[in-house]
């Protein structure tokens, strides 16, 4: 195994679009909380310093969860860096070390409040990696929160979290219908393993009508921005195709989980893209 192999590896397991798109959807919570003004000296200095201590985050995140996950990896995706033997264990887990110091001393210059949530989710993170990933329902959740709290990081960032807050109930329930789904892709690997994941524990069918209740749900509270005065009309034009796709995921998730799963990052995507559209709005006054 040569130098560039093992470099190659460790980049692998931070899966480095996820954890940078993790950074994005920080940097939207900022937008959404002040608009352009994210774009001067003192908030923008928060707002890069919380993006860099997402992306490290969640890079240090994703390397944990496939230390912990090496065996059931062996089963349900043999060709991640740790089962093929391009980083060992023990590399993986001195990795993810790593990552969380640089995004805990990045997120020393944020303000109280946004440390206190980095804090929290690095907490969160941990004890969800080792006592509670595989359990029905609750791990979900708790992925959920951590993938929703970006938002909420982004504007106590700078100085506005309330801003963020339907945006993070929005992306966490749109969250936890993803992990589920993921489960149900997974669930040879996890029940050979004797994790007790919803799909193990309340069946496959089960399981995806849940993950479509979520979705639902979601689609359903997507125009209380609108209706609370925080958006105008724009927005409530632009998340109707965000609205369409994840309505579409959670029809095809019956048929193809995998498929379902794909759909619903586009959904989610087109979700974030309606708040910074009906945030732009609001600056341009339309």
């Amino acid at each position: 195994m040569t130098l560039s192999d093992r470099v190659s590896g460790l980049l692998e397991l931070t899966r480095p679009v996820n954890a940078l798109v993790a950074g994005v959807l920080t940097f939207i919570g900022a937008f959404v909380a002040v608009g352009v003004a994210v774009f001067d000296a003192d908030p923008g200095l928060q707002a890069g310093a919380a993006v860099a201590a997402t992306v490290f985050a969640a890079g240090g995140g994703n390397a944990i969860n496939d230390y912990f996950d090496r065996d059931v990896d062996r089963i349900n995706d043999p060709d991640r860096a740790i089962p093929r033997g391009a980083v060992s264990p023990r590399g993986a887990l001195a990795f993810s070390i790593v990552l969380f110091l640089a995004a805990g001393a990045t997120a020393l210059v944020l303000p109280a409040l946004a440390l206190g949530i980095a804090l929290f989710n690095l907490l969160a993170l941990l004890v969800y990696t080792q006592f509670f990933k595989g359990t029905p329902g609750f791990g979900n959740l708790l992925v959920a929160y951590l993938g929703g709290s970006t938002f909420l990081f982004g504007g106590a960032a700078v100085g506005n979290v309330e801003a963020s807050v339907t945006l993070f109930a929005l992306a966490a329930l749109s969250t936890v219908s993803r992990e589920i789904i993921k489960d149900v892709e997974d669930v040879d690997g996890d029940r050979e393993e004797g994790l007790r994941t919803l799909p193990v524990v309340i069946g496959d069918r089960r399981a995806l009508a849940v993950a479509a209740g979520a979705l639902v749900l979601a689609v359903l509270a997507s125009p209380v921005p609108y209706f609370v005065g925080t958006f105008g009309v724009v927005y409530l034009v632009a998340v109707v195709p965000a609205d369409v796709v994840m309505l579409h995921a959670a029809y095809v998730g019956f048929e193809d989980a995998t498929a379902s799963q794909s759909t619903l990052k586009y959904g989610m995507f087109l979700a974030a893209a309606a708040f910074i559209v009906g945030r732009a709005a609001i600056v341009l006054g339309v």
